[in-house]
């Protein structure tokens, strides 16, 4: 079904000219990756983007591929890698006169998926990598849970997402080493974005050089 979903052309130029910031922000769930992209976002003018925040836009919008999409996900399938593309270009092109550089969050999910972004769209500048013990992400999910009302903090299906993302995330780690900057999630947010901001701060002065 996902392949029937007819591709576009995109003119990516304008995104390569402009030299902005694409950075892949990586982390458990639980880790506080959200809340330090909020801060980010704050402070330095990036848009932040999910491909899980556009895909269910996506779908709500009511358009012929978001009906597509809407069917794909009701199955229980998984959404090509190809049409995830296709809406990433879109808000990446839509943001671009306004934003200061892009947080792609939770992304890549595994190395093919990384290799995919950085040939269709432009290299990753960056990986932010939030780690922290799976004993924390678990305190963490199950206290958001009990005010959430999400259906996945439990801690059945908490366990099942921390081991998930382990085996995918280790791999991406080590082969984008030389891109990845690892930060203590175990630490209070405005701690671990004491780091985050060293690390924006010196990628701001070298693409000032």
């Amino acid at each position: 079904m996902a392949e029937q979903i007819a591709r576009k052309e995109y003119d990516l130029s304008p995104l390569k000219n402009a030299n902005l910031p694409m950075i892949w922000v990586l982390g458990g769930p639980g880790s506080g990756k959200g809340t330090q992209c909020d801060l980010i976002v704050k402070k330095y003018g990036y848009t932040h983007l999910s491909s899980g925040d556009l895909l269910r836009a996506e779908v709500a919008s009511g358009s012929e591929r978001g009906k597509q999409l809407n069917a794909i996900m009701e199955k229980g399938e998984l959404v090509s890698l190809d049409v995830v593309m296709d809406l990433l270009k879109e808000a990446i092109l839509a943001n671009l006169p306004t934003s200061k550089g892009f947080l792609i969050d939770g992304y890549p999910r595994d190395i093919c998926q990384g290799e995919i972004f950085e040939k269709e769209i432009v290299p990753c500048t960056v990986i932010l990598f939030f780690n922290a013990s799976d004993e924390t992400m678990k305190e963490r999910l199950l206290s958001r849970g009990k005010s959430s009302g999400r259906v996945d903090d439990n801690e059945e299906t908490i366990m099942k997402r921390l081991k998930t993302f382990h085996d995918l995330s280790a791999p991406v780690v080590e082969h984008y080493k030389d891109k990845c900057k690892t930060f203590c999630a175990e630490q209070p947010p405005e701690q671990v974005f004491c780091g985050v901001s060293q690390c924006l701060d010196a990628l701001q002065q070298q693409a000032c050089a």
